[in-house]
């Protein structure tokens, strides 16, 4: 049997001036998160599921990225991670596009197994499986 992680969310009243809570029990992240069709949407602080998406992806990305580079032989000083997901309003909401942006400091590794293993963790992270049906893009880049 695997693991089972799990959240909550909250809704009251209709989708436009309605609020909501959203909470990650386990880690205490975001007990009673704020989220709303503003915060969605507009600029009304809170968050919203794009957010919460990327955030998962950068860290599924970034946990893949060290896994690989330290079984190849390289494991890494740094990996910075930014996960950018677009929303798109065609044809009704969905998502159209999601960006993984990565700086890296890996010692004694060169560019092109470089880039290889982190296109290998781009599309091996359960996070990168489970969002198949978006395109995902990836910029590498291996500092110092």
């Amino acid at each position: 049997m695997g693991i089972s992680r799990h959240a909550t969310a909250h809704w009251e009243g209709d989708l436009k001036s309605g609020r909501g809570q959203l909470s990650t029990p386990q880690s205490g992240l975001m007990d009673n998160t704020r989220y709303a069709f503003n915060s969605r949407f507009g600029d009304e602080k809170g968050t919203n599921p794009e957010e919460l998406i990327a955030a998962a992806h950068a860290g599924c990305f970034t946990m893949a990225l060290s896994a690989k580079l330290t079984e190849a032989g390289h494991p890494p000083t740094t990996l910075d991670t930014r996960a950018e997901v677009d929303l798109s309003m065609e044809g009704g909401p969905s998502l159209s596009q999601i960006r993984l942006k990565v700086n890296a400091q890996v010692p004694g590794i060169d560019d092109a197994k470089f880039q290889a293993i982190a296109k290998d963790a781009k599309e091996n992270c359960p996070v990168s499986k489970a969002l198949s049906a978006v395109p995902i893009s990836l910029e590498a880049k291996l500092l110092g």
